[in-house]
Formats: C-alpha cells, sequence, structure tokens
C-alpha cells in the first residue's frame, strides 16, 4: 500500500515470490546476508516458524526495488526472519544507496501497521540494519564472529599466520601424515547430501555433550532440511577429514559469492590425539584457497582456534529500536 503523499510502495509479498526474486538476482539489490536467503528462511519458517505467518515487505519508488523485509510480527514488535541459535547473524535486503530511503518507508510502515518496536540482531557492523539504526536504538554487543581474508595461495596463507601457529599447523599436519593414509574430501552435490548429513550429524553428536544435548530431534530435522535446501542451490559444501577409510572429522560449509561460511563441525573421539577436528578446519582452509574463495567466516563463537588460524574479530550486536 501507499503511504499518503509518500512515493513509496510497500506490499506484503508471500515467500514464493521472494524466493523467486532471489532466484532471478534482482539487479541493484545486496543479498549478502546468507541466513537472510530464501533457502536459508524457508526451512527455518518450516521447523521453528509454528503458526507465525511471516510478513515479507516489498519496498518499490517508481517502480525500482529498494529491498525487502523479511518480518515477523508478535503484537507490536517486529523481528527479522530467525534465531541467533541458528543464525550467526541477520539483515535486511536493500539496494545500495537506497537504504535511507528503504527504512523511511518501511518505518512509516511499519508504523501504521501499529508496530511500535523492532528486535534486531545480532547485526554485523557491515550490515544495513546496523548502519541505519545503530545511533537510533538501543544496542549491545550480543556476541563476536571471526573471519578471514583468504590469500591466493596456501604458503602464503601459513607466512601470514604468526611464527608460533605457523610451526603448529605444520606440525600437526606432519604428525597425521605420519600416523597413517589420510584424505579430505568434499560434498556438494544434492543427491549426496542425505547421506553425507548422516555421518555428518553423528560425527557432530559424538564429538562433545553439549553437542550432542543440542542436536534434538527437531533441531535434526532442521540441520536435514537446511542441508537439502542450500545443496537445490549450489550453496552446501560438507568436508570430512577420512583416517585409514574412517570418516575422523567433518565441516559444514555454505558458500556464497566467494565466502565459505564455517557453520559446524565435528570430529570422531578415537581421533582427537591428532588432532582431526582442528585439522580438518584447516585443510577445508586450504580447499578453498585453492578452490579461489576469498572469505573464510568462522561464524559467531570466540573459540580460541579461530583467532590462531587467522580470523579477525567481528562484533556482533543486538539492537532494539522503538518506531
Amino acid at each position: 500500500m501507499n503511504q499518503s503523499g509518500s512515493p513509496y510502495i510497500v506490499t506484503r509479498e508471500t515467500l514464493e515470490a521472494f524466493s523467486a526474486c532471489w532466484s532471478g538476482e534482482r539487479a541493484g539489490m545486496q543479498w549478502s546476508c546468507i541466513f537472510m536467503l530464501p533457502p536459508w528462511i524457508e526451512p527455518w519458517l518450516e521447523h521453528f516458524g509454528g503458526s507465525r505467518e511471516p510478513h515479507i515487505y516489498k519496498i518499490t519508488e517508481g517502480g525500482k526495488l529498494l529491498g525487502f523485509a523479511p518480518l515477523l510480527v508478535h503484537d507490536a514488535e517486529a523481528s527479522l526472519i530467525g534465531s541467533p541459535d541458528v543464525c550467526d547473524y541477520l539483515d535486511f535486503i536493500v539496494a545500495p544507496d537506497r537504504r535511507d530511503q528503504f527504512f523511511t518507508a518501511l518505518v512509516a510502515h511499519l508504523r501504521q501497521q501499529g508496530i511500535m518496536a523492532l528486535d534486531l540482531g545480532p547485526l554485523r557492523p557491515d550490515s544495513a540494519a546496523q548502519a541505519y539504526f545503530g545511533c537510533r536504538g538501543s544496542c549491545a554487543q550480543e556476541d563476536i564472529s571471526y573471519e578471514l581474508e583468504l590469500p591466493a595461495g596456501w604458503d602464503r596463507y601459513l607466512n601470514d599466520l604468526d611464527v608460533q601457529q605457523r610451526h603448529e599447523v605444520r606440525r600437526k599436519l606432519r604428525r597425521l601424515e605420519e600416523a597413517g593414509r589420510f584424505a579430505y574430501r568434499s560434498v556438494d552435490a544434492p543427491e549426496a547430501i542425505d547421506a553425507a548429513m548422516e555421518v555428518f550429524l553423528h560425527l557432530f553428536m559424538i564429538s562433545r555433550p553439549d553437542k550432542n544435548a543440542f542436536m534434538t530431534a527437531a533441531m535434526e530435522a532442521f540441520f536435514r532440511s537446511l542441508a537439502r535446501s542450500m545443496a537445490l542451490r549450489g550453496l552446501v559444501r560438507l568436508g570430512f577429514l577420512d583416517i585409514d577409510g574412517a570418516p575422523a572429522a567433518a565441516v559444514m560449509c555454505f558458500e556464497y559469492r566467494g565466502t565459505v561460511y564455517l557453520y559446524n563441525s565435528g570430529f570422531d573421539p578415537r581421533f582427537r590425539h591428532l588432532n582431526a577436528g582442528l585439522l580438518c578446519k584447516v585443510l577445508s582452509i586450504r580447499d578453498s584457497i585453492e578452490r579461489g574463495k576469498k572469505v573464510y567466516d568462522f561464524l559467531k563463537g570466540a573459540e580460541i582456534y579461530k583467532q590462531r588460524l587467522g580470523g579477525r574479530p567481528v562484533p556482533l550486536q543486538r539492537c532494539r529500536v522503538l518506531l
């Protein structure tokens, strides 16, 4: 609907129309946050949305698309679709250089609908939401993420590590080589994802008691559905470290526009003495470099290995905005 006297048109879209727009890669749109892509939102709504209906607002001006606001509404408060336990950070989908116009139209529309507050987060500092709302609402750091700019070659990556960490990576890899036959392999074909997820989930759950507790039946169903949804769009890659033919460790990564996202991992405790879990991540980094990827995003969490493997900190904020 068009607010009185406003040049902006705000319409509520279906999930299908939202997905079709992304699939068409509408020119000028910044579909930069992987956790807000339709193939991620669809399984999240299926497994965690409950009876809540998504409010996906499309904003245009003069027939030109300014962006999308994928929201959930509860009483007089709205939030971005997703949850911090499975979505590391969130954002709106906004055309470059049209951020102010997009949010001006969105806020006016939400007020007209009786929505008085936005609960946003976690947000990266380079997100459209943080750039616009950061100084207008109540914000606090909620967590931290780490990311690594990938160099052109593996040797360059090792040389960029500090001396101690470079020595440790080389020492652990050498020890792995001496222990037996090993291989790093990847699975990304949609038809192979279900079987690969079976192995990944087993390694995830046996690696630590807290991971086993996290992987409830509902969470497992979401992980499987998410992997299938992302695989159909070529956005998931499972990496496995095999030692003497047995799966010793695994990483679940997503890939989008030159960035590899390390979403989760697991390992067989029998191979703890070989640092199988850590080395699977190291080999995933090497694989990403060899395939020409630009960024390796370790995602949320302050685990020390992320710093040791070259990650730089990215603070994540949660903001609550009164409209």
